[in-house]
């Protein structure tokens, strides 16, 4: 019983030791190419946006499809929006996008009419 927990806790270390490799600090996006295989993308000119959005009643429906909207557009690295908070931070490239085309993308999901956008702020990252 002591060799499968000392097993145990070796395997399990070792995952967390190679998980937690720092994954440096410069904005890069996954996508997927033709062959299936994910390539990783440096942002020319690294932005972040964050912004209030209102209209959203449930954080599984709205904030998950809001943000999943937001993750798939080209430039985008990361999206994260926070139902409770009403905010939405996205990492992106501004050689690719405009803060404009994250507000636009988010108050014409679903009908159009339901999500608004205010108090935008960016921040240069280079």
């Amino acid at each position: 019983m002591n060799l499968h927990k000392i097993i145990f806790t070796s395997a399990f270390s070792i995952v967390l030791i190679v998980g937690c490799k720092d994954k440096g600090s410069k904005a890069t996006n996954e996508i997927q190419s033709s062959d299936n295989k994910k390539e990783i993308v440096v942002a020319v000119k690294p932005q972040t946006a964050s912004f209030t959005i209102d209209g959203m009643i449930c954080p599984d429906g709205c904030a998950k499809t809001i943000e999943k909207k937001l993750s798939e557009m080209k430039g985008v690295q990361n999206a994260k929006v926070d139902f409770e908070k009403k905010q939405a931070t996205i990492n992106f490239d501004l050689d690719k996008l405009k803060s404009e085309d994250l507000v636009n993308a988010v108050e014409e999901t679903g009908d159009g009419k339901t999500y608004k956008v205010s108090n935008l702020k960016t921040v240069s990252k280079s």
